[in-house]
């Protein structure tokens, strides 16, 4: 669902305006240039947060909220991630842009299935022409069903799931202007109806017009990060068995 006007008038203003430039967010938070992920700076811890920011969250993983989300939804007991995985201040700069993919499906150390996405989009002034729209694609990823403004306090709620895939367009507005949305993402200690029990990271896939990058760069890019990742549980396993 979609949902324009979506905080009181004034506080979506107020949030975008306490939001740090592109290279502020970058000394900040975790910045990713990556393959898949380009141009977009991601600061997930609250204590970093704006007061406007910091009120924005806290209300939106208020037990009233969450209350909403259960009747909107129908998804019994749903729970806010105090730690923000993923989510919180997203912030990016001309040139940025995200594959279509399906999220994370679960958070395996605290055991919580991956339900609900809710984006806040915290952009003053957007101009169409300057892309970076939200994209939801169809579970083949041939045809994007819908395209969105991320105009300011413009709120998109969808449910996660293994088909549902969705991205974001190539931000080409000026150089001195940013990207800003505020993502959150809820949970349950309930896996989902028809689960497979198959655990699985975010998944990326390759738009239809990106022959190159789905054959090529996002296979080498795949093949990096489980190097990178294979290469962090080694020195883990080390340093466990040395006692350090």
């Amino acid at each position: 669902m979609v949902i324009d006007n979506f905080l009181v008038p004034g506080a979506a203003e107020e949030i975008a305006h306490s939001y740090p430039t592109f290279e502020q967010a970058s000394a900040q938070g975790f910045v990713f240039n990556f393959v898949n992920e380009q141009r977009k700076v991601q600061i997930t811890d609250s204590k970093k947060f704006p007061d406007p920011v910091r009120r924005l969250n806290d209300a939106i993983s208020a037990p009233a909220f969450l209350a909403d989300l259960e009747y909107i939804t129908g998804i019994p007991r749903i729970l806010a991630d105090e730690q923000l995985a993923g989510g919180g201040m997203h912030v990016t700069g001309s040139g940025g842009r995200l594959d279509v993919h399906v999220d994370f499906n679960l958070i395996e150390d605290r055991r919580l299935f991956r339900r609900l996405n809710i984006l806040l989009y915290l952009n003053p002034v957007w101009n169409e022409a300057w892309g970076g729209h939200i994209e939801l694609w169809d579970k083949t990823v041939r045809n994007c069903q819908y395209r969105c403004v991320p105009a300011l306090n413009r709120c998109l709620v969808f449910e996660t799931s293994d088909i549902s895939y969705h991205g974001v367009a190539r931000v080409t507005a000026p150089a001195d202007v940013a990207r800003q949305s505020f993502a959150a993402y809820y949970y349950t200690r309930e896996a989902p109806a028809g689960w497979t029990g198959t655990v699985h990271s975010t998944i990326f896939r390759a738009r239809p017009d990106e022959k190159l990058r789905g054959l090529v760069q996002m296979p080498v890019e795949k093949l990096r990060r489980g190097l990178a990742e294979k290469i962090k549980q080694s020195k883990r396993l080390v340093k466990s068995l040395m006692g350090l």
